[in-house]
């Protein structure tokens, strides 16, 4: 990606269809799981694949920040962590976590089992997202956890280690809560149980989260609650043994690969093919391009291949996104060119995302002279007969700079306002996706 990109960047539509093999940078996800994980290993990890964007490089600024030695290999996509087994090597720190959600909540519940005094802070958006519910779980689990400005919101201040007990979430806002407490019970004096009352928003996220612990040594044990009710769940984290060091190869990002195979479903004829993800992904979003199949795009899902090409007519699909909700945004740009209805409902916490994404979609859409509307959780978008250029605002949100890039390979004048929004999660995402839609071989 070049070094600065404009204030706007129009989107040309390739004009005929492309094919194209992607290569796509590391998952987020991933990266931000694994960082923290080989940094409470006993040992040396290596990860490869590593993602280089805002939202990593706040983790890694943090983790630096605590005392861990990183050997970082940005051209090599490579990080090298020198784990010590469960400590912080610093006392104290001031931790800025930018507007990244996994950075703050992550690294929350990992200070909170050190032995010193932690407190971490973000932009202005962060100080509006809310982070109670880690607090109210920590504070359940023994840990001292409280805000230093607004009650409910960052900054946090955190600290003293973690007793073990017992943590409850019911109808959680984020997933990444409960994978916060998780991925740090392991350091916790005794044993501790999460509790999950009722469905959990974006449940695949918690599902990585237990696969990644596995993999860095640490399994935890399935049940029902006490009250044996099938809805809810208990995890039960043991104590006594802990992470192992180990080399760690991270998957592309699933989340960034929809943008390409969206390009490619809304294109008759077009074709992408993304290597690394499939069947076997430990991302949730690798779902999305079933979706892309309901709506009559050609699909084909290998054990770590994804093949796709776009269908003469897509048709408007009803769906529960609770379980991938950064795909939402996409889904939306691709409703535009089906034919009748789509509508998305159970994803109510994108009202606290990096903006209000569902408010944000209803405003985009209409510019492009879709029919929308929006609820506390869901949002219907009625296609138009012929969408129209608009310039785009992004809300200083990655996803919506994204996936509002996908409408402009098929419609003329399209303006995306700040592009560099982008670099959150894919700084290079301009450049590659230009050089995907003008691909003509696979």
């Amino acid at each position: 990606m070049p070094e600065k990109l404009p204030d706007v960047i129009t989107i040309t539509p390739p004009g005929r269809p492309f094919k194209a093999s992607p290569r796509i940078a590391g998952s987020k996800s991933i990266t931000n799981r694994a960082l923290p994980l080989a940094a409470m290993a006993e040992g040396k990890s290596t990860l490869t694949g590593v993602l280089f964007a805002d939202d990593t490089l706040r983790m890694i600024e943090a983790l630096q920040k605590l005392g861990f030695t990183l050997a970082v290999d940005k051209p090599g996509k490579s990080i090298s962590i020198e784990g010590l087994g469960g400590k912080i090597p610093n006392a104290s720190a001031e931790l800025f976590c930018g507007n990244s959600g996994t950075t703050i909540r992550f690294l929350a519940a990992l200070c909170a089992a050190g032995d010193g005094r932690y407190v971490l802070d973000g932009v202005e958006r962060m100080r509006q997202r809310p982070i109670g519910e880690l607090v109210e779980a920590l504070g359940a689990i023994g840990a001292s956890a409280d805000y230093t400005g607004q009650p409910g919101y960052p900054p946090v201040r955190v600290g003293g280690g973690i007793s073990g007990g017992t943590c409850r979430f019911a109808a959680s806002q984020s997933s990444q809560y409960i994978s916060a407490i998780l991925m740090a019970a392991p350091l916790a004096r005794n044993a501790v149980n999460v509790e999950l009352i009722g469905p959990v928003t974006s449940e695949p996220y918690v599902r990585m989260t237990l696969s990644m612990m596995q993999q860095f040594g640490i399994t935890c044990r399935t049940g029902r609650c006490a009250d044996n009710s099938p809805a809810n769940r208990v995890i039960h984290i043991p104590h006594g043994s802990g992470y192992k060091a180990r080399p760690y190869a991270i998957e592309p990002d699933a989340s960034n690969a929809s943008y390409f195979l969206a390009a490619a479903a809304i294109c008759p004829g077009a074709q992408v093919t993304i290597h690394g993800l499939g069947r076997d992904s430990l991302q949730g979003d690798v779902l999305f391009a079933d979706l892309l199949r309901q709506m009559g795009a050609n699909m084909m899902m290998e054990a770590d291949t994804i093949h796709l090409g776009g269908g003469r007519n897509l048709t408007g699909i009803t769906v529960n996104m609770n379980g991938i909700p950064d795909m939402v945004q996409t889904l939306a740009v691709v409703a535009l060119f089906a034919q009748g209805r789509t509508r998305i409902v159970n994803v109510g916490n994108l009202r606290v995302k990096e903006t209000d994404r569902l408010a944000a979609l209803e405003k985009e859409l209409t510019k492009l002279g879709a029919v929308v509307s929006t609820t506390v959780d869901s949002i219907v978008i009625d296609p138009p007969a012929k969408p129209h250029g608009a310039r785009i605002c992004t809300y200083d949100d990655h996803r919506m700079a994204m996936a509002f890039a996908v409408a402009g390979t098929r419609i003329p004048g399209v303006e995306i306002e700040n592009p560099l929004c982008a670099a959150k999660t894919y700084p290079e995402f301009f450049q590659d996706f230009e050089a995907c839609i003008t691909a003509r071989s696979a």
